[in-house]
């Protein structure tokens, strides 16, 4: 099989575009068409299913593009072997986050590994629902809860704290705090029952349902704004809330959930320099940050 075809193949599935891809290979879009349609009428069967906004893989191409990316893999670490230090490292790593701890954390991290490897491309997927491997929407996943099953490396990437935090302007104008008891008679911001996409969000069970639930929200960040604005109390994340000058914690001593992060990618994506690049990135700063996300 022709390894040109091949890498025609690869630069096609990542730019998602001929033109895209053209322009990354330094030759005519028409040369990609040409290129992919060779390496499919070898194959019998296509390998992308052409839109009106470019091209994604069939399934076919989906299994093709594992042992292709491994041989690129393989291909670099010779390569890098016989160099003079220069990064070969390249490619997309899709990861896919909590929205919190994306946005808060990970979207500044990820600048510095793209920094370190300037041939290297990162999509962040920091979004308020579960971002599913099985479904290929990313290549790396940090989620909340645990698979029971599935052909996926999974490692526990560390804990966290919330705690219950307010505006100075909504403790001032309300009842004093001083036990969970008190807590009842108190206005509450909290996420939609019926939307939330882990039962590890489940907060409010445990520690009784408010008098009051002013604002509800799918977005922790839009909680966090909505609290900082004085609506309410909420449950935030402290790695996060710590961080606004307009909120402050309430019964620090006496309430506090922990939650635990999982990362966990495909079984196929282990052998491949991109992902166990970003894979050891994300645990070397998940370790580095241990008293920001413990709340210390």
């Amino acid at each position: 099989m022709d390894w040109d075809n091949l890498r025609y193949f690869l630069e096609l599935s990542r730019a998602g575009t001929l033109t895209a891809a053209a322009r990354r290979l330094g030759v005519d879009h028409t040369t990609v068409a040409r290129r992919v349609q060779a390496l499919e009428k070898g194959f019998g069967q296509p390998l992308f299913l052409r839109t009106g906004s470019g091209y994604s893989l069939a399934e076919a191409g989906r299994r093709l593009l594992a042992q292709v990316e491994a041989m690129e893999s393989a291909y670099l670490s010779i390569e890098q072997q016989g160099s003079s230090g220069a990064d070969h490292l390249s490619g997309l790593v899709r990861i896919g986050a909590t929205e919190g701890y994306g946005t808060a954390l990970l979207a500044g991290q990820l600048a510095a590994l793209t920094q370190r490897h300037p041939h290297l491309g990162v999509d962040l997927l920091a979004v308020p629902r579960m971002v599913h491997l099985a479904r290929h929407e990313a290549d790396i996943v940090i989620t909340l809860e645990r698979p029971e099953r599935g052909p996926y490396i999974i490692t526990r990437l560390t804990d966290y704290v919330l705690r219950l935090y307010a505006s100075a302007d909504y403790l001032a104008s309300h009842p004093p705090i001083r036990s969970r008891e008190d807590l009842r008679a108190h206005t509450f911001v909290s996420y939609i029952e019926d939307l939330l996409y882990s039962r590890e969000l489940h907060y409010l069970d445990e520690i009784g349902r408010p008098a009051r639930i002013a604002l509800r929200s799918t977005s922790i960040l839009a909680q966090q704004n909505a609290a900082a604005a004085g609506a309410g109390i909420a449950i935030l994340p402290s790695f996060t809330a710590r961080r606004d000058p307009a909120l402050q914690e309430v019964l620090a001593d006496q309430v506090e959930f922990v939650r635990t992060f999982w990362m966990l990618m495909p079984v196929e994506n282990k052998d491949l320099a991109r992902m166990r690049v970003c894979w050891d990135f994300l645990r070397e700063m998940a370790q580095q940050q241990q008293d920001l996300m413990m709340g210390r």
